[in-house]
């Protein structure tokens, strides 16, 4: 099994000078195959005046800057821009970076019983939070129009939650970005095995691996009903401090069916961190494979 690392670096309280020197030193570093960014309008933790950049527009700045990584964000909330406009978006950032996007996506923040940051953040922007089952419906609609899109010339589409009339998308990627979608419930891992290229779910200590096994699981059983085979993702923090106890952590994650890992750096980090990344973490790892 074929493992691929990349890094995701938050775009809070920091420049955008800062996030492109990171990902134009790990654009130069081959262990590096690709590079996230978040999908929030407000911090997740700290005061909520602290400075926050939105996604997709630094996204389209680094594509611009970068010329080898595939890059994405890790995910896109679903309920944050209709799916047509974010076909749109992508197709331009896909064009920019030269076809290296891959369109991550999730339902995004629901009506969670005890959560606060979703009604903060929503509601400071007045984004409409809906329920999980409305967030995953709407999140297998989208998956549908957002791949329509990007394949078709002009169509009509009469969702439950979504209409397009005379939908029409130019100019198209010239192959349609992989689809990565994040999530494990249930219903969401059925919107996986239909659509996605691509399956992430938060690694360890956000979850066990029992609970990544458990998930892989039923994603495993959805996708023989598909008959469709989707790649398992998965995104940790590093430890800086202990490189060997991170690279202990994807081998046990390797066990049971990852491949796909990305790499949370973390502030204060080492300097030239994707360099630190690649020779205390990627490298050892692939030279033991």
């Amino acid at each position: 099994m074929k493992l691929s690392f990349g890094i995701k670096t938050v775009p809070v309280d920091t420049t955008f000078d800062e996030l492109a020197e990171i990902w134009q030193e790990a654009d130069g570093i081959p262990a590096i195959e690709h590079a996230w960014l978040w999908d929030h309008f407000l911090p997740l933790r700290g005061p909520v005046e602290t400075p926050i950049h939105e996604g997709w527009t630094m996204l389209s700045a680094l594509a611009a800057r970068t010329r080898r990584l595939r890059l994405g964000l890790m995910v896109t909330g679903n309920m944050t821009r209709p799916p047509a406009v974010l076909a749109k978006m992508a197709a331009t950032v896909d064009e920019i970076s030269h076809g290296r996007l891959v369109l991550g996506l999730g339902a995004g923040a629901t009506r969670q019983q005890g959560d606060t940051l979703g009604p903060r953040e929503f509601g400071a922007y007045g984004l409409p939070l809906v329920s999980p089952g409305e967030g995953v419906a709407r999140l297998a609609e989208s998956c549908e129009i957002i791949r329509r899109l990007w394949r078709e010339d002009h169509f009509d589409f009469d969702g439950r939650h979504y209409q397009l009339r005379d939908a029409v998308l130019r100019p198209k990627p010239a192959t349609a970005p992989p689809l990565l979608i994040g999530g494990w419930g249930d219903r969401t891992l059925g919107v996986v095995a239909e659509h996605a290229d691509v399956w992430n779910v938060p690694g360890p200590p956000h979850n066990t691996l029992d609970f990544l096994a458990d998930r892989s699981k039923a994603l495993d059983e959805r996708c023989a009903a598909t008959g469709r085979s989707v790649v398992r993702s998965t995104q940790l923090f590093v430890d800086y401090a202990d490189p060997a106890a991170t690279r202990r952590t994807i081998g046990d994650l390797v066990a049971i069916g990852f491949s796909h890992f990305v790499l949370n750096i973390l502030r204060p980090a080492p300097d030239h961190v994707a360099r630190w990344v690649a020779e205390e973490i990627i490298e050892p790892l692939q030279t033991a494979q």
